[in-house]
């Protein structure tokens, strides 16, 4: 059972801020993993779920936050119990300088994924914020949208002040999905290769059919699916980065069958390779 109402956002790009909440029951199962070409910070309220989120699997529970950069791929689980989440979208300019400078990582805090956690104490306050925030987006006018990006900002600079950062991510944040992080990252490192279901199964230590069905439990798509996504996120890079022909990126990026590629490309960014390149 799902309570209050979804941002209003889609796969475009987005032109202001959009903050929600939900609250999601046990068992609950969202419709398919995603990825979008705006910022996410995704707060527990109360209660936990598990984040497969850059080729890793982790553990949220209540005052931690996820900061998800454009474009990367990430599946939400709620297997344990109700969880209430609240979720902010907004992109890189709706962040004051002053307010990126004073957070970790001398300038460069949203160039990947971040967990950071509040203390007990002050979650009262982070709730009290993203209420406020809900109620804008709700208004929905011209006020409201110049509202939720000083809002959004003061959440970052009451972050910065009282929130604990996990800079690398530690092993006491992960779940227990060893392999399935495993067969991911395997992927990740291999995506030039010609590997095989055998080779990820083999990364993973389980056999292909086993890890077919676990995969697709914990990450909401297949191990083929997943790598042929990882394939397309290194080609579009390296379109708009390197000089190199559009064969020559496929070959690179694993693709041995030139069409595919380009069909597979067209069907996750809506557009050619030669003409996202030209955008």
């Amino acid at each position: 059972m799902a309570t209050a109402r979804q941002p209003r956002i889609s796969n475009e790009q987005i032109n202001k801020i959009y903050a929600g909440s939900r609250l999601n029951e046990a068992g609950f199962v969202m419709p398919a993993p995603h990825c979008h070409p705006y910022f996410e910070l995704f707060y527990v309220d109360s209660g936990a779920c598990s984040f497969f989120v850059g080729n890793n699997m982790y553990d949220m529970s209540e005052g931690d936050f996820m900061l998800i950069p454009p474009n990367v791929f990430h599946y939400t689980r709620y297997e344990r119990c109700a969880c209430r989440r609240s979720n902010v979208f907004f992109r890189a300019e709706d962040v004051d300088g002053n307010v990126a400078a004073a957070l970790p990582g001398e300038g460069e805090f949203f160039d990947r994924q971040r967990i950071f956690q509040v203390p007990e104490a002050f979650r009262g306050q982070i709730i009290a914020l993203l209420s406020r925030m809900l109620k804008e987006d709700r208004i929905d006018d011209m006020q409201a949208a110049i509202m939720l990006r000083l809002q959004l900002n003061e959440l970052f600079l009451l972050c910065s002040r009282e929130c604990k950062f996990l800079d690398d991510l530690p092993a006491d944040i992960h779940t227990t999905y060893g392999p399935i992080v495993r067969a991911a990252q395997f992927m990740s490192d291999r995506y030039m290769d010609d590997i095989s279901m055998a080779d990820i199964a083999a990364a993973a230590g389980y056999s292909p059919n086993y890890l077919s069905k676990k995969f697709r439990e914990a990450t909401g798509t297949g191990v083929h699916e997943y790598l042929v996504f990882t394939r397309l996120q290194h080609a579009a890079l390296e379109l708009l980065s390197t000089d190199h022909t559009i064969t020559e990126i496929a070959a690179r990026c694993g693709f041995s069958d030139g069409n595919y590629f380009k069909d597979a490309f067209k069907k996750k960014y809506g557009v050619t390779p030669r003409e996202y390149r030209r955008s």
